[in-house]
């Protein structure tokens, strides 16, 4: 079997803007698996917050012996983002040699469309509200906050959208005295969800203090060996195949974080279409589907993801799976 790596480009329709900084594009390796007769890829993002580079993931793909099977990945890989893209390209390969959706041999229902958040970068709170009036007719915003003067941002989504519903992504950027004191206006203005509010490796005081609404982890859950860590501090978890190292672990996940009693969000790095498609299994009946990642483009893949009124649709079998 040949393994194959590319870098791949795209612009962002505006600039991306969360806590940790701004982008203008969306950089992320593309990998396809064949083996002469079939094909099937994947896509991941190399994150900075997990030590991961373009140049260290296409490493760790490129070290794979050839005839590597999804099976044996799990011992060769540690979770993340070079796990995922492979992953992700031998669940097409495989459909494709079958003849069958990736869905139907993960022994998974039929998938629909689902609702998806759509994110609103940092920036002023006049720009934000204005991003807001812009997207008020979806019913979901995400709204990226992360500063100690956050409030004004999020009251001026609030009247820029007062229909939406709203989650609020921190990004780690808030300690337990601002959360603390953030978290009633918070309800006030009828927010459903905050994720990651204080430090992954920093947020043990979040079982200590009131939360008067869901917490979701984020950087804090990685894959099923995270979940011991997370109790009475979250209440969701955010399940992302970049972090996770694929659909097989993130599938995994999900099973064992519904048993145990959390909420599910699935979420995405920014993308395309190809790192989205695998998600729209996962996010089958979540509590929150945040996989708005191609709306950010201003370019995507050639067959790309359907969105429309009901939300984000699964993937054509041209596109993956």
């Amino acid at each position: 079997m040949q393994i194959d790596v590319t870098h791949d480009v795209f612009k962002l329709a505006q600039v991306f803007t969360i806590s940790r900084g701004s982008r203008t594009e969306a950089k992320v390796l593309t990998v396809r698996v064949s083996d002469g007769a079939h094909s099937g890829w994947g896509e991941c993002v190399p994150y900075a917050r997990y030590d991961e580079t373009m140049e260290s993931v296409e490493a760790q793909i490129r070290g794979l012996p050839a005839d590597v099977t999804r099976g044996a990945l799990y011992d060769l890989l540690e979770a993340g983002a070079a796990r995922n893209a492979v992953d992700c390209a031998l669940w097409d390969l495989e459909a494709k040699r079958a003849g069958k959706p990736v869905w139907e041999l993960a022994g998974l229902s039929k998938p629909g469309p689902e609702i998806t958040a759509y994110t609103l970068s940092l920036d002023t709170p006049e720009k934000m509200q204005a991003q807001a009036a812009e997207n008020a007719y979806r019913p979901l915003l995400k709204i990226k906050l992360g500063t100690p003067d956050d409030m004004p941002r999020l009251e001026a989504v609030r009247k820029g959208a007062p229909k939406s519903r709203i989650i609020i992504d921190a990004n780690e950027g808030w300690s337990a005295d601002v959360y603390a004191e953030l978290a009633p206006h918070l309800v006030g203005l009828g927010v459903e969800l905050v994720e990651q509010p204080l430090p992954a490796g920093q947020d043990d005081m979040l079982s200590e203090i009131e939360r008067p609404l869901p917490v979701c982890a984020d950087e804090s859950c990685h894959d099923r060996a995270s979940l011991p860590k997370l109790k009475g501090k979250y209440d969701v978890v955010n399940i992302k195949l970049d972090k996770t190292g694929g659909l097989t672990e993130a599938l995994a996940l999900k099973e064992a974080a519904l048993a145990e009693g959390y909420g599910v969000m699935v979420g995405c790095m920014v993308g395309s279409s190809l790192a989205m498609a695998p998600a729209t299994l996962l996010a089958q009946g979540v509590s929150f589907t945040d996989l708005d990642g191609p709306l950010l483009l201003a370019e995507d893949r050639a067959t790309p993801l359907q969105f429309d009124s009901k939300g984000v649709h699964p993937p054509e079998p041209a596109l993956w799976g």
